[in-house]
């Protein structure tokens, strides 16, 4: 997909038939059992261990001890008091403290859990955000606060995350690993696939490695590192791929997400899922919590953006800040309910309705007119805004489209060359983007008079 000689991305491929790298072993620890004579008529004492000093425990460029996955006393110590006899016994466990071997991502060798995390741990960011959304009750703005993941895409300090995750940020901090704060700068994102790019001034970074997301099955091993709950900074968790190529709505757009049981938790947003290979094959996004009307608590339930069907637009935003070919309708839609079907006296009762029109837009140009229902799209039927918005997401500037459209009781075709939004349209088109979210969820639209003129007058 890139041009990987200057190893930009380092986008890899797994190759069938290669072998698995050794795993470097460790120094073996020694164990040791000791004897205790107690006299008779001295009571037996309450024997403690001896806590460990773990502080001084760093990661290094040659290893990363397990005790970063909290196993440095896997086995643990063992105490042991006989009773039947004048001895205590100490036992103490003589489990080897394994070490974990720093490997190189390289798409072709497989990893265990703790080598994906010391391959990718320096790769992830802890990301806090500050901001001002709304007024108080007596018209003051107000402070939030809100934290998010990241993960380094090249080496001079590019940072791919959620949308959602730096959404109205005024300021954005970025923590690494090693400790290292610095202030980011946004550079660009798009809403409707929920990316972002921010950017800090930094260079000689550790850069993740992509993988092939269409190659992912379900019931594969993946990982996700994040920052949950915006305290517990570095976190891994672990499940399998529940589902490929899943739809979900989130606030009334429509997503295509791996589904996984990984513990995803608020703060993961924008974080890496990596397959067993080390390999970023997802952005983590959304869970469910609860389901339905009665909110149902339910787990086991997260999601993550396919790092295929993004990253040429990661790439776009880097380049333009945002993303140019995204294809650009020039309408303000919302979908036709049954009850708008009866009032307006329509024949149909679900559809994408019009409810303005942008001059000189692409929608202008192929015809289309306020009170119009889009109905489908190059044949696919389209019922609600949703459907429409997931739609678009299939073409680009410059591609024509045949709209099948029902108007004042007969069905016509228009065709429609999909337009590209400019930079200085970008917050008009995200204003617009807002009003069909406005619209889907129950809003009003823009100008009302125009359609009562247009249904009444």
């Amino acid at each position: 997909m890139y041009n990987d000689e200057q190893n930009l991305y380092h986008y890899t491929y797994r190759k069938d038939g290669s072998e698995s790298g050794q795993q470097n072993a460790g120094p073996a620890g020694d164990g040791a059992v000791g004897t205790v004579q107690s006299e008779p008529q001295r009571p037996i004492q309450e024997m403690k261990p001896v806590k460990k000093n773990r502080m001084g425990l760093k990661v290094t460029a040659l290893a990363l001890c397990c005790a970063l996955l909290g196993g440095a006393l896997g086995g643990g110590i063992v105490w042991g008091v006989s009773r039947a006899t004048s001895e205590a016994t100490v036992q103490v466990s003589d489990r080897t403290v394994s070490q974990v071997s720093l490997k190189t991502v390289d798409g072709k060798t497989e990893m265990t859990d703790a080598e994906v995390y010391a391959a990718n741990v320096n790769s992830v960011v802890s990301i806090n955000v500050t901001g001002t959304n709304s007024n108080n009750f007596f018209g003051q703005p107000v402070q939030t606060a809100s934290s998010g993941s990241g993960f380094i895409l090249t080496t001079d300090g590019y940072i791919v995350t959620n949308y959602h995750v730096v959404e109205d940020a005024q300021t954005v901090k970025v923590t690494l690993y090693n400790g290292d704060e610095y202030d980011a700068q946004y550079v660009g994102g798009d809403e409707d696939y929920d990316i972002a790019v921010i950017k800090i001034e930094a260079s000689g970074l550790q850069a993740v490695t992509l993988g092939d997301s269409e190659k992912l099955n379900v019931g594969d091993r993946v990982l996700a590192i994040g920052n949950p709950l915006g305290d517990l900074t570095f976190s891994m968790s672990g499940g399998m791929v529940s589902s490929v190529n899943r739809t979900i709505n989130v606030d009334g757009t429509p997503f295509n997400m791996i589904q996984t049981d990984t513990s995803i938790n608020p703060g993961n947003s924008g974080g890496p899922l990596l397959n067993s290979y080390g390999e970023v094959v997802g952005i983590v996004s959304a869970k469910y919590s609860s389901y339905g009307s009665s909110g149902e608590s339910v787990e086991g339930l997260g999601f993550a953006i396919p790092i295929n069907d993004v990253i040429s637009m990661i790439q776009d935003i880097m380049t333009n800040g945002y993303v140019s070919n995204k294809a650009y309708l020039g309408a303000t839609i919302g979908t036709l309910t049954s009850g708008m079907a009866q009032q307006y006296r329509y024949d149909i009762s679900q559809g994408a309705f019009v409810y303005s029109v942008e001059d000189g837009s692409p929608a202008a140009a192929a015809g289309l007119q306020l009170g119009d229902v889009i109905t489908a799209i190059d044949g696919t039927e389209i019922t609600s805004l949703e459907d429409l918005t997931a739609a678009k997401k299939g073409y680009a500037a410059g591609d024509t489209s045949t709209l099948t459209v029902y108007r004042q009781g007969e069905t016509i075709t228009l065709e429609l060359t999909w337009g590209a939004v400019s930079a200085d349209q970008q917050s008009a088109v995200q204003g617009q983007t807002e009003q069909d979210q406005n619209t889907q969820n129950g809003g009003g639209y823009t100008n009302p008079y125009d359609l009562f003129e247009y249904f009444f007058g």
